[in-house]
């Protein structure tokens, strides 16, 4: 493994290679170099092990892998479906980079995950390029080694949500920002990465809607009021930057709009305006919601963290462009915005931690081995108290979820644990020794292996999570076209395992809009439903416990295919 110094060359070498500058290079900094790559490469390998082996699970695996499995299927690129009805949540970019690795690849856990993942490890190698330029070549490593370690950011990029990509490409505009407004940089090269800035404001307003453009731009004006630097709006290439903007963004939205009129009040309004200032998707939370995400999402730097920051802050401020400050700005204010978000998910947070690395990159690259010891010390001790903690994993079983699938869960536990009380004592042993670059390596590899094993883990409790394993107890001669239902509630998962869609009975939930303008994709009521079930010679039908119940006492006809603690598939009795 690279010494220290010999880090800092072989980081510039591959700063350089990256760059597209010549490198200049001596024997040891080749070799540090060729350990640099084995760093990487066993990251990459960490990174991707597990993408297949978890089941699909909850809501939002369920809905954005079905999203692009019913595009890939339609060949319909322009409206999104979930279970075959319009849903116009969220943009589409994510629905079509999955939608073409199905159709490459087939429909499997790794392709429905790929996106984030891609893109969670393209982060890394971007902000290790930001890093490198901004604050020089080992403390991008570092930006690149805390952003891949730290529990929210990996453990995101191994959950099928659209949060990873959005956090990637809003990470390209502020890269492009920081490196289109560095007083170092050329006019063309400044131009070039301003223009970065916008394809990534544009792809990131593909990826989840108007934050992508409206956090980006937001920052950049607190920037200029706050530094009183108006002079920056000639640097933005506003008007070539508007342009690319709007010739990467608009085109779908035009498009869609003109097949679906009504998409453009639900998608601006509801989605939104109505989204950020109430709480119409049920997801409102007190004010502080997101200051325990952070500090437990930025493990294992978290006392890191806070040295970081009090260093960024007494950083002398330049009289030029002032990347430091724009970074505290970007994240101060997207925390501050979403924690007033009338809703609120742990993973919106995501885009601080590009922003967050970069300063902990810089404040690693001049830390000295002894406070690194005493910085992750608590996190050592964190690890004890896990592997102690994971014994009681059990005595959280309740009626959803039997004891059975704890028990299955907590040997991984215990790895997770572990893993993190070997690596963070090795760590700090390396960085007592004076061996500070090991230290940080070891750190972040037993951070990043620690949250795949506890991501991992939840395999064990997919039985509770997803529809897998009742699906695959249903007749194996199941055709595309027999008739199957799912009654007052709806599965996100069962569909992609189907291979099909179901037709929903008194349920509508986030359909609702989509059902609205189609009501001939469902039925409204059980009364309607009863006459139509009686009338099949064969289907099959889905539901809760509470729902199957309530169908038995009404005395419909119905014969017990598969059950679990959450879903009851029944069929029509044989005639």
């Amino acid at each position: 493994m690279p010494s220290r110094g010999n880090a800092e060359a072989a980081a510039g070498i591959l700063s350089s290679h990256l760059n597209g500058s010549p490198p200049i290079s001596t024997p040891s900094t080749e070799r540090a170099l060729r350990g640099w790559w084995f760093i990487v490469f066993a990251a990459l390998l960490i990174w991707c092990a597990n993408l297949d082996y978890r089941k699909l699970a909850l809501s939002d695996e369920g809905r954005y892998s079905e999203i692009p499995r019913i595009m890939a299927q339609s060949g319909d690129w322009v409206t999104p479906r979930l279970n075959g009805i319009k849903y116009f949540e969220k943009p589409p970019l994510q629905y079509w980079t999955t939608a073409a690795a199905y159709k490459v690849f087939g429909e499997h856990e790794w392709t429905a995950r790929i996106w984030p993942a891609v893109t969670g490890f393209a982060g890394l190698l971007l902000i290790f390029v930001a890093g490198a330029r901004l604050y020089g070549a080992a403390a991008g490593f570092y930006a690149a080694l805390v952003l891949g370690s730290s529990l929210l950011y990996s453990g995101m990029a191994h959950i099928l949500t659209l949060d990873m990509g959005l956090a990637f490409f809003m990470a390209m505009a502020m890269v492009g920002v920081l490196l289109g407004l560095d007083a170092r940089s050329s006019a063309v090269t400044q131009r070039r990465w301003m223009h970065v800035a916008a394809t990534g404001c544009a792809l990131a307003v593909l990826s989840k809607g108007l934050v992508g453009i409206v956090l980006p731009g937001t920052a950049v004006v607190l920037y200029m009021l706050i530094k009183r630097d108006f002079g920056l709006l000639r640097r933005l290439h506003l008007v070539t930057g508007g342009l690319l903007f709007f010739a990467i963004s608009a085109p779908w939205f035009i498009a869609v709009s003109l097949a679906n009129p009504e998409f453009p009040h639900f998608f601006f309004i509801h989605e939104h305006f109505q989204r950020y200032t109430s709480t119409v998707h049920q997801r409102y939370q007190p004010w502080y919601y997101f200051i325990p995400i952070l500090l437990l999402g930025i493990l294992p730097w978290l006392l890191t963290l806070f040295d970081a920051l009090i260093a960024a802050v007494k950083r002398p401020r330049s009289r030029e462009f002032d990347p430091t400050l724009f970074l505290l700005i970007w994240a101060g204010f997207i925390f501050a915005f979403f924690s007033a978000s009338g809703s609120k998910l742990p993973s919106y947070i995501l885009p601080i931690f590009p922003a967050l690395a970069l300063l902990m990159g810089a404040r690693l690259a001049e830390i000295k081995g002894r406070t690194l010891v005493w910085q992750l010390l608590p996190i050592a001790l964190l690890a004890l108290a896990g592997l102690y903690a994971a014994q009681f994993t059990e005595r959280l079983a309740s009626a959803a979820i039997p004891a059975e699938l704890y028990r299955a869960q907590t040997p991984w536990l215990y790895a997770a644990a572990a893993t993190s009380l070997v690596g963070m004592f090795t760590a700090m042993v390396l960085s007592w020794r004076g061996k500070t670059h090991a230290a940080i390596v070891m750190c972040a590899l037993t951070g990043l292996t620690t949250t795949q094993l506890a991501v991992t883990s939840e395999d064990a409790l997919s039985p509770a999570h997803s529809t897998y394993h009742l699906v695959k107890k249903l007749p194996p001669d199941l055709k595309p076209d027999t008739p199957f239902y799912s009654v007052g509630s709806y599965e996100q998962t069962l569909p992609f395992y189907l291979r099909r869609t179901v037709t929903l009975v008194e349920y509508q939930d986030e359909m609702a809009f989509g059902l609205e303008h189609e009501p001939q994709r469902w039925i409204p009521t059980i009364k309607a439903f009863e006459p139509i079930w009686n009338a099949q010679p064969y289907a099959l039908a889905v539901m809760g416990p509470e729902m199957y119940e309530q169908l038995e006492k009404s005395k419909l006809p119905m014969q017990l295919v598969a059950r679990d603690t959450e879903c009851v598939f029944v069929r029509t009795p044989p005639r």
